[in-house]
This record gives C-alpha cells, structure tokens and sequence, in this order.
C-alpha cells in the first residue's frame, strides 16, 4: 500500500502546532495510509508570510482570516464549500464563536475552517490585585487607577496596536474601514486615540515590543503585573501545569460604564492548498479538526483553542480553563470582524506602525488619521 504524505504549516506555539500534531497522529492511527506532517512558523510570520507562497509548499495551512481576500483573488487556496457536505458546512455556521466561521467567507465561498476562536480579552493574577488593595476593574477607570500603579501590561508591537485602535473605535460606536473614503471620522478616531495614549502612557517601555504570548509569559513568570486589559486570549495560561503561575481570563471593561468594549477578532483556519495532490485525504481531514467531538477533546486537550461553539460550552473545557471559555465568550460574540479585501493586509502591515509611533513618540491626532487614510486609499487600488 502506498502512503500518502501531506505536508502542513502552523503557527509556533502550543496552541499552535501541539492540537495539529496531536491531530495529524490520530488521524494516521484511523487512517493508517495516511501520514501528516506538521511544521511551524514564527507568529510574526503567521501574521505577515504570504498564503499564496506558503501554499505553493504546503497542502494544509493554519491561516489568519484577513487573508480570505487575497485567497479568493489568487486562487492559492481552495473553496472549501466545493468539497465539504454542505450539513457539515451548516453546522459549523451554526456553531461559530462570534463570526469566527464567516471570517473565512468571501466572494460566496469558504476558504478555510475556523478551528480556533480568538479575540483580545482581560487577564489578571488575582494575588497581585488582593495585595496592592485593588478589586477586578470593570471600567475604563479604574483600569486607569490600577495601571497609575504601574500593575498594567499589554502588546504593543505594531499589529497589536491597530487592532487596539480599531477596539477603540468601535467600543465608541464606529467600526473602523466602513467607508470608501476614510479609515474612521475625525471626531471618534482622536478620541480613540486620546483614550488609547492616556493608557499606554502608564505602561513601562519594555512592552512596546511585546505580543501577547511574551506579555502572559510576563505575567506568569514575574510578581509585576496584575492586570491586562487586553491582549489576544490564549486559554493555555489558564490551564493548571502550563505556566509558572495561572492567569484568570475575563469579559473587557467598559468605557462608558454601561457595555464592555468590543475588540477585535483574531482567531485560526485551516485552508487547503489548490496545489494539494491528495484532494479527498485532506478535507477528510480538515474535516476531522474541525468537528465538534474532536474540538471539545483532542483538540483541546492538546492545547488547542477551540472554535466551534460546543467547545467553548463544554463542562469539560471549561474545568479545564478556570472557566475561561465561560468567561471570555461574551467578548468573542461581540468581536468586530475586520476587513478582509485583498489589499487590506498592505494596509494592516502598515498602519500599525502609523499608530504606534504616536503612542509612543506623540503627535498630532490629526495626523495620525490623515497617514491611516492615506493607506487606507492606496490599499483600495491594490483590490
């Protein structure tokens, strides 16, 4: 019997790779002539590293949804709705965490499965907030009394630092790129960034070049930071035995003390590559990941973050997680889903770093904005 070979490529954590090579052996135990092989990459990597080039090595790619756009233009990966049995297809629509499975749509069809659900939420080490006298903030406010103390953190590397903005945004009542003319008006994009700076001016330097993973790892590893308004979730540093100390996980504040902000959806997929040879074994394994049994157990008992509804439901997980899928589910449900037009990536790598100079180095708003629009209108013509 010949052995079938299908060559994948995830992201360089836990959460990551460890649920895919998890996966990929118990598929080849139930599917002995088939092996998959799992490699990985950096998250910047992740975030930045063209699917059109990584589909032209790989047969299964773990990708970031803004990517759909580009997918769809270029063809690298394929529409999965064209292979998958359409039940399946339903019940996993039916069964998304936020808009993680529409995330992966566009031009009519579905070019990945989300098999994992993110978006940034709270985090906290109670230890620390009981000793420096300070309750769970539950508004901006008191957020701001407890980073005045120097006990706040969060990711402040270029990527990190849009999706921030566009949380600022929208937890003011404007989703970002909602027009053909402007990233966001002027009135609501300085408050933003107002809000957003009064914050990061109470935070130490050495998290402008933090992701999330290095600020949990912070978190667990030191006695400093007690609370973390807002960073991608990973539910792995809620889980007994992962970290040094456990995070609990919470819903974001409010700024006007009445809803909590909404921030932005990250979240994975898998995608298979239109180079793909062995067409039928890989969507019947992509299928494999993605169904609710294997989400709500080997998936995430090998350290994975679901996406599919019932994980995130499940006594099991969440027994697991100190509740964290409990916990955070609100935030997810609420997520902003950004724009995923085939030139918005140009406009993601770069305007991060319009804003994040600002809150570091200052400025004028205005100016802030009118560099973003600038982007934001030369991404357009890449369309």
């Amino acid at each position: 019997m010949k052995q079938i070979e299908l060559k994948g490529i995830t992201w360089n954590h836990s959460r990551g790779i460890t649920p895919m090579a998890a996966t990929a052996q118990r598929f080849s135990e139930m599917h002995p002539g088939i092996e998959i092989k799992w490699e990985k990459r950096s998250l910047q990597a992740f975030a930045d590293f063209s699917v059109q080039e990584l589909a032209e090595r790989y047969d299964l790619l773990v990708i970031d949804h803004p990517w759909a756009g580009f997918a769809a233009k270029t063809k690298s990966i394929l529409p999965l709705d064209d292979y998958l049995p359409a039940p399946f297809l339903k019940d996993l629509e039916e069964n998304s965490v936020g808009h993680s499975h529409r995330s992966y749509q566009f031009d009519g069809h579905q070019w990945a499965l989300a098999i994992d659900a993110a978006t940034p939420v709270a985090s906290s080490r109670p230890d620390l907030l009981r000793k420096h006298n300070f309750l769970l903030p539950s508004t901006y406010a008191q957020l701001l009394d407890i980073a005045d103390r120097g006990l706040v953190a969060f990711a402040l590397i270029p990527i990190d630092t849009l999706m921030s903005f566009y949380m600022f945004c929208c937890s003011l009542g404007e989703a970002p790129c909602q027009t053909e003319e402007h990233v966001v008006s002027e009135a609501v994009g300085i408050h933003a960034l107002q809000l957003f700076k009064q914050l990061v001016n109470k935070v130490h330097e050495r998290f402008h070049h933090f992701n999330p993973i290095q600020v949990y790892e912070y978190m667990t590893n030191t006695d400093e930071i007690a609370y973390c308004p807002f960073a991608y979730g990973y539910s792995n540093y809620a889980r007994h035995g992962y970290a040094h100390r456990v995070l609990d996980f919470h819903d974001l504040v409010s700024l006007d003390g009445t809803e909590n902000m909404q921030s932005t959806l990250g979240g994975t997929g898998l995608a298979i590559s239109a180079k793909c040879a062995h067409l039928e074994e890989a969507m019947s394994y992509a299928r494999y990941v993605a169904s609710p049994a294997c989400q709500l157990g080997l998936y995430f008992d090998n350290g994975g973050q679901p996406g599919h509804l019932k994980a995130w439901q499940a006594v099991h997980t969440n027994k697991l997680s100190g509740n964290y899928f409990y916990n955070t589910l609100p935030a997810l449900q609420r997520a902003f889903l950004r724009p995923r037009y085939h030139g918005h990536m140009f406009f993601q790598d770069h305007a991060g770093d319009v804003v994040r100079d600002f809150m570091i180095k200052g400025g004028r708003e205005q100016v802030v904005l009118q560099k973003l629009n600038e982007l934001y209108q030369a991404s357009k013509e890449l369309v």
